[in-house]
């Protein structure tokens, strides 16, 4: 099969704040030129204080979101707590190095808040395994230009609010210039009281306000 005939999703984000982590993403899975979907899931939550992005194959992400989120139920069902944010990451890196000879076809953010420390965490995944700890990421066709707007104005030291209204912004850019990414932007924030997707008509303001400037 032609990697062009593989639905793929395009343009994420993760950045640490103050207090916690946000994660962006926009809905769109194309085919080469053709939009397959305008609805595409980006976002998964693993458990309580841990989601991840993914951007590449769609089949590809989804089984590999399931087991990351059947290993963590898993841990918590047997040792009465969550398997923290690396403790995800390196099961992550072990399940796609093994798989590094018929690779999962994704790169991928897992990104969590560290209730010991109260810090959040972003780890960024390569297709083979690769990991680096970052502050600000980004996968996907539209990556680029996203990192053209986080590297000139995101900082850890800004809040949840401050980074979500920057990772829409950055998502919102990538739109105009990738023709991989579009149609709609989805987000989540991870805090110390856990997991929260953002509603959409929240996103929408910010959004609509982000495009009037």
């Amino acid at each position: 099969m032609d990697t062009k005939d593989i639905y793929k999703g395009t343009t994420t984000i993760g950045l640490k704040c103050k207090g916690g982590v946000v994660l962006v993403s926009d809905s769109r899975a194309s085919m080469g030129s053709f939009i397959a979907s305008k609805e595409a899931r980006k976002i998964y939550q693993i458990s309580e204080h841990v989601a991840g992005t993914v951007a590449g194959s769609v089949g590809d992400a989804e089984k590999f979101m399931e087991l990351l989120n059947v290993e963590a139920s898993f841990y918590r069902l047997q040792n009465g707590k969550e398997l923290s944010t690396k403790g995800i990451t390196r099961l992550g890196t072990h399940i796609l190095h093994g798989n590094r000879y018929y690779p999962y076809l994704v790169q991928i953010l897992i990104c969590g808040y560290n209730t010991e420390n109260n810090k959040g965490e972003v780890y960024s995944i390569d297709p083979i395994g690769g990991v680096t700890e970052e502050d600000a990421a980004s996968t996907g066709s539209g990556s680029l230009t996203a990192y053209g707007i986080l590297e000139s104005e995101y900082s850890s030291e800004k809040t949840i609010d401050e980074n979500l209204r920057l990772g829409v912004k950055s998502i919102t850019i990538a739109m105009e210039r990738d023709s991989g990414t579009g149609n709609h932007i989805k987000a989540a924030v991870i805090t110390t009281d856990g997991y929260k997707e953002i509603p959409k008509d929240e996103v929408k303001k910010i959004y609509d306000e982000v495009k009037r400037k």
